[in-house]
């Protein structure tokens, strides 16, 4: 278990079992899923969602690390990290916050806030992250974040209306630390 990640406004906790019903609040919502290969849930999409990420924390070496994103007391989305390659330190973040608080700066803080949990405690050395190029939201949380947009993958996933393409985001090490001490 890790302790809680503390941000300005947002506090990343682990995912509990008990969080189904307010992950099943946004992620049954068709417009959260739209660019999405997944969902809308249904509430049996959403337990097994949370059932598998809480038997995930418990993996050794453990590959995912999966955030409730709590606001005022209130779960209103989810933060992710995974390693995906622990001998080259290359991971992925992803995010989810319910429409009722977009445009925030919730999921800005969140990605912030992966990123430096990637670098500082996962030691990793490139961190990735891919949305749909028609998600304008997730494209400028993204480019605010300082990741750099590496390229689009075509066809990368079959999604509700057909195939979708991806904006592929990267930022390395060196490029958070230099990010990091220019704004002291």
């Amino acid at each position: 278990m890790i302790a809680s990640l503390i941000g300005h406004s947002v506090t990343l906790r682990e995912m509990l079992e008990t969080d189904w019903m307010d992950v099943h609040a946004y992620a049954s919502l068709p417009t959260v899923s739209r660019f999405q290969p997944w969902g809308p849930n249904s509430e049996d999409d959403s337990l097994e969602f949370v059932q598998q990420v809480v038997s995930d924390s418990n993996e050794v070496p453990r590959s995912r690390f999966v955030f409730a994103v709590i606001v005022e007391n209130k779960l209103i989305g989810s933060g992710e990290i995974n390693i995906q390659d622990f001998i080259d330190r290359k991971g992925e973040i992803g995010y989810v916050v319910h429409p009722d608080y977009w445009g925030l700066g919730y999921a800005t803080e969140v990605a912030k806030m992966l990123i430096e949990f990637g670098f500082t405690q996962l030691n990793l050395h490139r961190i990735s992250a891919t949305c749909d190029p028609r998600n304008i939201g997730s494209v400028k949380v993204l480019e605010k974040v300082g990741m750099v947009r590496e390229g689009t993958i075509r066809d990368d996933f079959l999604i509700h209306n057909g195939w979708r393409d991806s904006h592929l985001y990267g930022i390395l090490e060196h490029e958070w630390l230099e990010q990091t001490t220019s704004k002291k």
